[in-house]
């Protein structure tokens, strides 16, 4: 139940945070959603390798990674935007975020992990 309890936490805090950025930045492209899954690539890539380093606790881990990056990534709202972007015939925006999110969010998460072996 504790861990439920900080998944839901940390969520509920990387919910809005994703909502209040996508707010902002959102206009005629999904800048603030790129952003956003971006952005919580990297921090579960760091979230996860300060884990494997011992430097955070699996509590931790489930608050932040689970959780908040959890809630603060949204790939359901990508998926629409996505079809959003296909039924008004915005095709190469379509391709450029579809490939550019895939691309370089794995590439986030290997930078994220990468960076903690420096910690």
């Amino acid at each position: 139940m504790k861990s439920m309890l900080f998944v839901f936490l940390g969520g509920g805090l990387g919910s809005m945070l994703r909502f209040g950025i996508s707010q902002f930045f959102n206009t005629d492209f999904p800048y603030g959603t790129l952003l956003v899954n971006l952005l919580g690539s990297l921090l579960i890539g760091l979230f996860l390798g300060l884990f494997e380093r011992q430097l955070i606790t699996q509590t931790l881990l489930l608050l932040l990674a689970t959780g908040f990056c959890g809630g603060f990534t949204t790939f359901s709202a990508f998926a629409a935007e996505n079809l959003k972007l296909l039924e008004t015939g915005h095709t190469a925006q379509f391709l450029v975020y579809s490939l550019g999110s895939l691309v370089l969010g794995v590439l986030m998460v290997l930078v994220g992990f990468k960076i903690t072996k420096f910690i």
